[in-house]
């Protein structure tokens, strides 16, 4: 549980940083923040193992550039779930996992798994 704790911590800083820079992407409330951070997280822990499974052949022949696409329609769908996370296009989502990513990526390689 602990461990779910940090992740979402970091996807919520993820978050902000991106919506502080991506065109199109806006967090109305840290009541927002962190119920987007959490949805994120929830989906993918459910729902992406299962994608990620389906689009193995476009992944390998992306060279792995679609999960940047499939990164970026979680981040869409939740969008879609919640009123006050916004996205105002799908390269406002590309963008905005990009960056949610990145940081995911940097703050993992320091805090571990």
């Amino acid at each position: 549980m602990g461990g779910f704790l940090i992740r979402m911590l970091i996807t919520a800083i993820g978050l902000w940083i991106a919506e502080a820079i991506v065109p199109g992407m806006e967090i109305r409330s840290l009541e927002a923040l962190l119920t987007t951070a959490f949805l994120v997280g929830v989906v993918n822990a459910v729902v992406k193992p299962v994608v990620l499974l389906v689009t193995i052949p476009l992944t390998v022949l992306s060279l792995g550039i679609f999960l940047l696409v499939i990164n970026a329609a979680i981040l869409w769908f939740v969008a879609w779930l919640l009123p006050g996370f916004v996205l105002e296009g799908f390269f406002s989502a590309v963008l905005g996992a990009f960056v949610v990513s990145a940081i995911s990526w940097f703050a993992s390689r320091y805090i571990g798994s």
